[in-house]
């Protein structure tokens, strides 16, 4: 049910941002409706234990009575896309300020799949990552429930690499700062005021003054 419904309002997310439009604002406005909506929100890609992965055993047990499972494998492949449609929109940003990726510092903002939490499972952080240091940048992460990366078996390589602190001088020596957990402790009136750039895939920048182009949705 939650993969399917994420999967849905992350493909609207990336044909209203085509068209302009505000996936947030939309989802603001329409559950103001008091009955028949229950709001959920985009993201860079599903993460924790068992929504990327526990629709599948349905997908597999399906197939032993031929059947199919249409709605989970396309919510799948939508919510597996994320990623990819986030680091485009960091190149977009950084292309905005006549940067490439290739060369570029990234600071990854958040790597627990949720916020306020340490659980770094399945979290999409690590795949943003991934595909970053794949495009040349150089990557590092910023998260205070988890201030050393512990071995996995997905993304071994990124094993005791240590979250950056948290200064002015720190987050000014990256080109761009990209949210992927909205953490309730981070100051993001801070990373307003220390950051030339943001790429935001949660929304944590909407109570916080920015200058115009700062701040990029994803």
């Amino acid at each position: 049910f939650r993969s399917v419904n994420i999967a849905m309002v992350n493909e609207l997310k990336v044909v209203y941002a085509a068209m302009g439009i505000d996936v947030w604002e939309v989802i603001d406005a329409a559950k103001t409706k008091p009955f028949g909506f229950m709001p959920f929100y985009p993201g860079p890609g599903l993460g924790g234990h068992c929504i990327p992965i526990d629709p599948f055993y349905l997908t597999w047990k399906a197939r032993e009575f031929n059947q199919s499972t249409r709605f989970i494998e396309l919510a799948g492949e939508i919510n597996t896309a994320m990623p990819e449609y986030v680091v485009r929109r960091v190149a977009e940003a950084l292309n905005s300020r006549r940067k490439a990726v290739n060369g570029s510092r990234v600071l990854v903002l958040g790597l627990a799949y949720k916020p306020n939490v340490d659980d770094d499972r399945e979290s999409p952080s690590y795949v943003l990552m991934d595909l970053l240091q794949e495009a040349a940048a150089t990557v590092e992460y910023h998260d205070p429930y988890v201030p050393v990366i512990k071995p996995t078996r997905e993304h071994p390589h990124w094993a005791g690499k240590q979250s950056v602190p948290w200064t002015r001088e720190s987050l000014a020596s990256f080109d761009v700062v990209l949210i992927a957990t909205a953490h309730q402790c981070v100051n993001h009136e801070e990373l307003a005021a220390w950051s030339p750039c943001i790429v935001d895939s949660r929304n944590a920048m909407k109570p916080v003054k920015t200058a115009g182009g700062q701040v990029w949705k994803a």
